[in-house]
């Protein structure tokens, strides 16, 4: 028995109206099947109309207070507590945080260069002031790493390719190492070259989700969480949410406003009538 349109458009309506699948869920099973009566049964004219759509769910953040996170940083150390507080401190994301490189830090403007995050977009974000002594004592000991890389023939670091291909010596450079390296070195898939990759993001997503244990917040704690109580507390502080909106990289403002709900003040700071 063939599959029929009407089978893929019940199908898929059947995963938004009795499972309640999430948008991304319904989306997925949707380019599956789209392959499928394409490459398998040779069919071109696809066309499925009447698949009701999954509503894609808002989830609230999960957003840590100052007196949060500062029970979340009293339980790391060294320079996982180092990137937790960067990561807090300038709203990046994961990947943002683990793919800085030296060059990115710039401290005597007070900013942090994001080149190439969400959407391939470049943007400047705060580079706190309180971490610069700490962050120039760690990068004083991974040029000492770099240094001796070198002096062993350690292949360069890794840069995308069109950028490789541009500068061919950049990658000996310093300004072009990773900020956070990983301790060991590692065969690059790519080329085979043993070379000093950047740190893992899942053994920092561990560290993070221990930390949060240890703490007893009561939350589910994950590097996501920082970037979110960037955004929520900066809002709670006063700070224009358009500026917000530039230092997270959001392309709209919509989605700068999800944590207007989820502030320690709802309203802007409106007092209660019951305090007046």
């Amino acid at each position: 028995m063939e599959a029929t349109d009407a089978d893929a458009v019940g199908f898929l309506t059947d995963l938004a109206v009795r499972k309640r699948v999430a948008g991304s869920t319904q989306n997925q099973a949707f380019n599956a099947l789209l392959f499928f009566f394409r490459n398998v049964m040779g069919r071109q004219d696809v066309h499925w109309t009447g698949v009701q759509r999954a509503q894609r769910k808002r989830r609230q953040p999960t957003v840590l207070i100052p007196s949060e996170l500062s029970e979340l940083f009293a339980q790391m150390e060294g320079t996982p507590r180092l990137m937790a507080r960067l990561l807090y401190g300038s709203g990046l994301r994961l990947m943002e945080l683990i793919r800085l490189r030296v060059q990115h830090l710039d401290f005597a403007r007070g900013v942090v260069v994001v080149r190439g995050g969400k959407g391939d977009k470049d943007r400047e974000t705060t580079l706190p002031n309180s971490l610069e002594t700490e962050l120039r004592e760690h990068l004083h000991r991974i040029k000492r790493l770099f240094e001796e890389d070198r002096a062993q023939n350690v292949a360069d670091v890794w840069l995308p390719e069109s950028l490789a291909r541009k500068y061919p010596k950049a990658g000996e450079q310093w300004i072009w190492q990773w900020v956070f390296p990983s301790r060991q070195l590692s065969r690059d898939p790519r080329g085979g070259a043993l070379r000093r990759h950047h740190v893992r993001e899942n053994t920092f997503q561990k560290a993070i989700a221990e930390a949060g244990r240890r703490a007893g917040l009561g939350k589910r704690v994950t590097p996501h969480s920082l970037r979110h109580s960037f955004a929520s507390n900066l809002l709670d502080a006063g700070t224009d949410i358009r500026t917000v909106q530039a230092l997270l990289g959001h392309t709209s403002v919509e989605t700068t406003q999800i944590y207007l709900h989820v502030m320690r003040k709802p309203g802007l700071g409106v007092r209660s009538p019951l305090d007046v």
